[in-house]
């Protein structure tokens, strides 16, 4: 009796297959990198005026006021630009660091100037900026 002895295959791994996946995976890659842009990022909390509420704050706030015609008044006075606004915001942040800045802008300013300020506050160290609203006519 005779027995037949089959003979093991070895094992094999298609090659050509893989390399056509890590090649198109590879594509895919190399495009999708190449339309990634870097986004600047404003991080903007405007308040609501049905909600906005007195502040709790005892301290009377220097006001930086934004006028129709986009001239600065830091407190009581008047600045020549965005750029001057930056460097007395932090002389005066030395002089007095806890006393807020608080602002009052017309709604006629344009968002550009007003992004504008914002960068120069932020630049000034100032995070935490109350705005002042009037509460909208009920008819």
């Amino acid at each position: 009796m005779k027995f037949y002895v089959k003979r093991r295959k070895t094992p094999q791994i298609i090659i050509v297959s893989l390399i056509d996946i890590f090649a198109i995976l590879l594509i895919f890659f190399i495009v999708t990198t190449t339309f990634k842009t870097a986004q600047s990022q404003l991080s903007i909390n405007l308040p609501e005026a049905k909600t906005a509420n007195q502040g709790t704050n005892n301290q009377e706030p220097l006001v930086l006021a934004i006028t129709p015609d986009e001239k600065l008044y830091l407190g009581d006075k008047q600045l020549a630009g965005v750029d001057e606004l930056a460097s007395e915001l932090k002389a005066h942040q030395e002089k007095s660091p806890n006393q807020p800045v608080a602002m009052s802008a017309s709604k006629e300013v344009s968002f550009g100037f007003l992004v504008q300020v914002l960068d120069a506050l932020k630049q000034a160290g100032i995070k935490n900026l109350p705005a002042f609203t009037q509460p909208k006519d009920s008819k």
